[in-house]
C-alpha cells in the first residue's frame, strides 16, 4: 500500500501508457505460460494484481478529476486517452484471463481464488473479443459526450447559474410556484439539447447492437448481460421479478401515491410534485456540509467500531469530492484506489436530503471496499452490482435512527419520507430497465418510436403521474436524463433488486436492530466469495427471484 498519510486532493498522477503497460502485461502473460505448477502460477498472478492496481488506480483517479470538472483540459485529455486505449487494455486482461481459465493447474488456481471467479471469468469470455475494440472506443466517445453535454448544461434561476444537480433544491422546493418555475426553466434547456440526446442514444443502440451482432448474439440483451457479469441469473429471472412488481408492487406504491396527494394538498400528481413528501416541504439539512460530515462521524461513531475506524479514515485522508459546482458531472459514485487501499466518493451537496442520501448510501459501498480492501484475492472483491447496491441501500436504513442529528426535529419526516422513496423508485427502476430491454431487442426503433415505448411503459408502472405542462417529459423523454441508461446499460434493475433486499434488513432491524447488523456485516465480508443468492441465503435473506417474494414483502412493510 502506498503513503499512509496521503490526501486525495495531494495525490500525483501519472498517466499509464499503454505501451508500458502491454510491455509488463506480455510480459506477464509470457511468465504465466512457462509457470511449471500451480504454485507457479500464483506466484505470477500476484503480479497481475499489481498491475491491475496500479493501472486502475491511475484511471479511477484521472476519472474522478476529469468529472470534478469538466472544463479541465488536461484531464479531459486523460479521459479522453482511457476511452481509447481502455478496450486495448481490456483484451490483454481477457487474453490473461483465458490462460487462467484453461489452465492445466486450474483445479491449484481455483482452490486459491475460488470457484466463482472462474465463473466470472467464463462470462468475461463471453462479453469480449478484440473485434469489439473500435466499438468500444467509439462507445467510450459516446457515453463521455453525452457526460459532458448533461455536466455543461446550465439555467438561469433567479438571479443564479446553475447545473441540474444545483438546480434540485428548487425543483423540490416546499413552494409548489417555485417547483413549477424551476422545472420550466429546466424543460427550456433540455429541448434546446433534445436533438443531440437524441442522436448520441441512437449512435449508441447502433454501436451496441453491432457489438452483439460482432459476437454472434441475436441482440445485445445477451451480451449486456454478460457485460454486467450476472452469474446467478438471467433475464427471465428479472422478468419474473418486474412482473411481480407489476402484480403487487405498483398498486401498493399507487395508493401510497395517493396518500401523498392528499398530505400535500393538491388535487392531482404532477411531474414536478414526483419528488415531494410534504406539505411543509421536504426535511433538508441542518447547517453547512461540514455540520453533516460532524453528524455523519458522531453517527457512524456509533453505529459500530468497524464503521467509526472506517469514517475516521475516509476523513483523515479527505476523500470526499462532494460539493456540487459548476462543470461538475452530475450524480454521485463510490469507488476505490486500489493502491492506496482506499474508497472514494463523488457527489453533488445541493441543499437537499440527497445530500445525507449520499452520506449513507455511497458510504454503505465504501464501508463494505473498506471492510476488505485488505483480501488477499482481488477476484474476492469483483462483486457485481445487485450485491454492491445492496450493500449501500441497505446502510440507508441501518443509519436511519441517526437522522436527528441531520434534520432536527424532522427526523421522524425524512425517515418516512425515506421509506416512501425507496418503495416508489422499484416501479421506476423495473421501468428503465424493462425499457432498454425493448430497445436493444428492437434496436431498429426510431427515436419517436423509442419515446412512444417509454409512454408506453409510464402507464404501467407509474399510472399516477402526470406530465401536462412540460414538452420534454410528456414526449417520453424521462429517460434521457438518467445517466446509467446512457452510461451502463441493464446496471438500473440491480438497484431494485437490491432495494427489496435492503427493505428486508429493514423489517429485521425494526425487529432486532443488532441481529440485523452482523448479518449485514456477515454479508459485507462475503464480498464476492459466493454467488448472490446464496450470500442472501447464507444470512437469511431471500433471494427477489424467489415466486410470491414481492408479495409477501409488501404484506411485511409498515408504512
Amino acid at each position: 500500500m502506498e503513503d499512509e498519510n496521503f490526501k486525495l486532493s495531494e495525490l500525483p498522477y501519472e498517466r499509464i501508457t499503454i505501451e508500458s503497460f502491454e510491455k509488463e502485461a506480455l510480459g506477464i502473460i509470457n511468465e504465466f505460460k512457462e509457470a511449471k505448477s500451480g504454485e507457479e502460477q500464483f506466484q505470477v498472478h500476484k503480479k497481475y494484481y499489481s498491475l491491475y492496481k496500479k493501472v486502475y488506480t491511475a484511471i479511477v483517479l484521472a476519472g474522478l478529476r476529469h468529472n470534478g470538472d469538466v472544463s479541465n483540459k488536461f484531464y479531459e485529455e486523460e479521459q479522453e486517452y482511457y476511452d481509447e486505449v481502455s478496450p486495448k487494455i481490456k483484451s490483454y486482461q481477457v487474453k490473461y484471463q483465458k490462460l487462467l481459465f484453461n489452465s492445466k493447474y486450474r483445479p491449484f488456481m481455483e482452490s486459491k481464488i475460488g470457484e466463482v471467479t472462474f465463473k466470472n471469468i467464463e462470462i468475461q469470455l463471453k462479453a469480449f473479443d478484440d473485434v469489439l475494440i473500435p466499438l468500444k472506443q467509439e462507445e467510450n466517445t459516446l457515453v463521455s459526450r453525452y457526460n459532458k453535454l448533461i455536466a455543461q448544461s446550465k439555467v438561469e434561476f433567479r438571479g443564479e447559474t446553475l447545473n441540474f444537480s444545483l438546480l434540485e433544491k428548487y425543483l423540490k422546493s416546499d413552494n409548489r410556484k417555485t417547483r413549477v418555475e424551476a422545472a420550466k426553466v429546466k424543460c427550456e434547456k433540455l429541448l434546446t439539447i433534445q436533438d443531440e440526446l437524441d442522436e448520441i442514444y441512437d449512435k449508441l443502440v447502433a454501436n451496441r447492437d453491432a457489438q452483439a451482432k460482432a459476437m454472434n448474439y441475436e441482440n445485445y440483451v445477451e451480451l449486456g448481460y454478460y457485460n454486467m457479469k450476472r452469474n446467478s441469473y438471467d433475464k427471465n429471472d428479472v422478468a419474473n421479478f418486474r412482473n411481480q412488481v407489476k402484480k403487487y408492487l405498483v398498486p401498493f406504491a399507487t395508493k401510497m401515491h395517493e396518500e401523498r396527494r392528499k398530505r400535500i394538498g393538491i388535487d392531482k400528481l404532477d411531474f414536478v410534485d414526483e419528488g415531494v413528501y410534504f406539505l411543509n416541504g421536504n426535511p433538508v439539512p441542518v447547517g453547512t456540509p461540514n455540520d453533516i460530515f460532524a453528524a455523519g462521524k458522531k453517527m457512524y461513531s456509533e453505529l459500530s467500531p468497524e464503521t467509526k475506524e472506517f469514517f475516521e479514515f475516509m476523513l483523515n485522508h479527505e476523500l470526499f469530492d462532494v460539493l456540487g459546482r459548476p462543470n461538475k458531472v452530475t450524480g454521485g459514485y463510490m469507488d476505490m484506489l486500489l493502491s492506496y487501499g482506499a474508497p472514494i466518493i463523488f457527489a453533488n451537496f445541493n441543499g437537499t436530503s440527497g445530500d445525507v442520501d449520499v452520506m449513507t448510501h455511497e458510504c454503505g459501498h465504501a464501508f463494505q471496499g473498506y471492510l476488505t480492501r485488505e483480501y488477499d484475492i482481488i477476484e474476492h472483491n469483483d462483486i457485481t452490482m445487485e450485491t454492491a447496491e445492496t450493500h449501500s441501500m441497505s446502510m440507508e436504513f441501518f443509519t436511519g435512527k441517526w437522522m436527528d442529528l441531520f434534520f432536527g426535529d424532522r427526523g421522524n419526516d425524512y425517515r418516512k419520507m425515506q421509506l416512501e422513496d425507496a418503495i416508489s423508485f422499484i416501479p421506476y427502476g423495473c421501468m428503465i430497465d424493462e425499457f432498454q430491454e425493448i430497445i436493444y431487442t428492437r434496436p431498429e426503433l426510431t427515436p419517436k418510436e423509442r419515446r412512444r415505448v417509454w409512454k408506453e411503459l409510464e402507464n404501467n408502472y407509474k399510472p399516477h403521474l402526470s406530465y401536462k405542462d412540460d414538452p420534454f417529459y410528456s414526449d417520453g423523454r424521462r429517460w434521457q436524463v438518467q445517466k446509467h441508461v446512457y452510461n451502463y446499460p441493464f446496471y438500473y434493475i440491480d438497484y431494485c433488486i437490491a432495494q427489496t433486499c435492503a427493505l428486508q434488513f429493514k423489517i429485521i432491524m425494526d425487529e432486532n436492530y443488532k441481529d440485523a447488523w452482523n448479518k449485514y456485516l456477515e454479508f459485507s465480508l462475503e464480498s464476492a466469495k459466493g454467488y448472490f443468492p446464496n450470500m442472501l441465503h447464507k444470512v437469511g435473506i431471500k433471494s427477489p427471484f424467489e415466486d410470491g417474494f414481492i408479495k409477501e414483502l409488501v404484506e411485511k412493510i409498515k408504512l
